[in-house]
Formats: C-alpha cells, sequence, structure tokens
C-alpha cells in the first residue's frame, strides 16, 4: 500500500493500496476488493481481509460503501448491520478501530483527517460527485463530528491522469455553463473538438476552495501504471470485459 507523508507525519494508519499482494488472477489479479465485480466472491472476501489486516483490523471493521456517484455521506458508528443502507460516496468517523474505506478504478479516492477532533472521512470523487458535492459534503459531516476545515488534512490518491482522460465536447460545455473559470481544467486533445481534462486538478481546487487546512496529491495515475493500479478507462479501451478495484483506506487508532 502507498501512504501519504502527511497522514503519517500525524500519526493516522491508512492506505492507498495497489492492485499487489491478493489471490484473485487474471484481470482481477490480484488484490480485487470490489463485491460488485464479476470476481469469484470469495477471493474478493480474502483479498478484503487481507487489507484489514494490513490497517490492523479484524475484517468485519472493514466498511465500505455502496457507491453511485452521488454527494452523499454516510456517518459510520461500527460495522455494516445486515439491512443498512449503504448507498453512499463517502464515510465519516469517530469511531477507533474502525477501518472506513472507498474503491475506485480512476475515480480520486480522497481521505481526510482531522488529528484534534480525532474524525476522519473517506470519499469516492469521480468527476459527477466533485460537481456534485461530495468532497463538500464530507467536510460538512466531519464538522457534525466536531471537526474543524482548518485543521483537516485531505489526501488525493492514485486517480486518472489528464493526458489519459479525453472527453468530448459535451462534457466540457457542461463545465463550462456551471463555471467559466473551469475552462483551465481542460487542453486541446488530438482528437478535434475533444479535450483532455484534469480531474485530479479539479479536486485539489475544490478541497482547497473548501476551506480545507492541508492538501496533498499523490499524482499517481491509474491509467498509466498497469503494474500497480486498475483502470477502468484503460479496461473500456480494451474491451475487456470487467476490472478489479482498489481500495483506500483510514482507521483511528488509540483509545
Amino acid at each position: 500500500m502507498i501512504q501519504s507523508d502527511d497522514l503519517s507525519s500525524a500519526g493516522i494508519r491508512h492506505g492507498f493500496f495497489t492492485r499487489n499482494g491478493g489471490v484473485s488472477s487474471g484481470i482481477y489479479g490480484s488484490l480485487n476488493i470490489g463485491l460488485g465485480s464479476d470476481d469469484d466472491r470469495e477471493k474478493v472476501l480474502e483479498n478484503r481481509k487481507r487489507v484489514a489486516s494490513r490497517l490492523d483490523v479484524e475484517a468485519d471493521r472493514l466498511v465500505t460503501p455502496h457507491q453511485i456517484h452521488s454527494p452523499n455521506v454516510i456517518k459510520v458508528e461500527g460495522p455494516w448491520a445486515a439491512d443498512t443502507d449503504r448507498k453512499a460516496d463517502a464515510l465519516v468517523t469517530t469511531q477507533h478501530g474502525l477501518a472506513i474505506g472507498i474503491a475506485t478504478a480512476d475515480c480520486g479516492p480522497v481521505l481526510f483527517a482531522d488529528t484534534e477532533a480525532g474524525v476522519i472521512g473517506a470519499a469516492h470523487s469521480g468527476w459527477k460527485g466533485a460537481v456534485g458535492g461530495i468532497l463538500e459534503n464530507t467536510l460538512a459531516a466531519m464538522e457534525q463530528l466536531g471537526s474543524a476545515r482548518s485543521n483537516v488534512i485531505a489526501v488525493l490518491g492514485p486517480t486518472i491522469s489528464q493526458k489519459a482522460y479525453e472527453v468530448g465536447p459535451e462534457f466540457r460545455d457542461r463545465f463550462i455553463a456551471e463555471k467559466a473559470t473551469s475552462a483551465r481544467y481542460f487542453i486541446p486533445s488530438e482528437k478535434p473538438d475533444h479535450h483532455m481534462f484534469d480531474l485530479p486538478g479539479f479536486i485539489i481546487d475544490r478541497l482547497s476552495d473548501a476551506g480545507v487546512g492541508a492538501v496533498q496529491d499523490l499524482g499517481l495515475c491509474t491509467y498509466a501504471d498497469e503494474d500497480k493500479f486498475y483502470s477502468y478507462r484503460r479496461t473500456t479501451h480494451r474491451g475487456e470485459p470487467d476490472y478489479g478495484r482498489l481500495i483506500s483506506a483510514i482507521v483511528l487508532t488509540g483509545n
């Protein structure tokens, strides 16, 4: 797993996990944690158990939502009950020894921590979530638990980079219509009327504009580094039937 200097220095246990170190095979090789994938479920559960072990928690204390590209945030107090509505794209908690995580395969995984208040968060931020307010909503949910934005560390993990993210004219037009200054996140591509979109830059600016105390971008591209990361877009370009999911997770330690 990859760690952030900012979070590590603050004593926060966390990991932006790569695709390596698991038991899955083929296109899922090897640490696929996606319960929504077509991978063998028992292998996925074993992979999740290995992630939990690396974070020093029991397997049932690794909690992830059912992601739907929404602005929804859930405040988590313990392992999911069987009938819990898990549809959300971010989690926050004050509970020690509970690992909260999100799955990605090109979208932006953002881990949050306020060590003074003892509040952590994890958000799945694709462009839909970012535009919809998932990052700001995560911060607001943390504030409801006693956090202060100026004390929050937010770290963006492996995300598809601008040089790999080509979009059509309607995509760019949607951003420009909402805010003219969003033009800075697009550069022309080689394909006529198409552009390359800077998702990491968009996410980092949203976090900074929201008043986060410290923002870090690990600068890692999921599309470019096949040895370390799964990529939905790479899978699509190859015509593969499915893809693995990465996990990024964070846990409060102590009492």
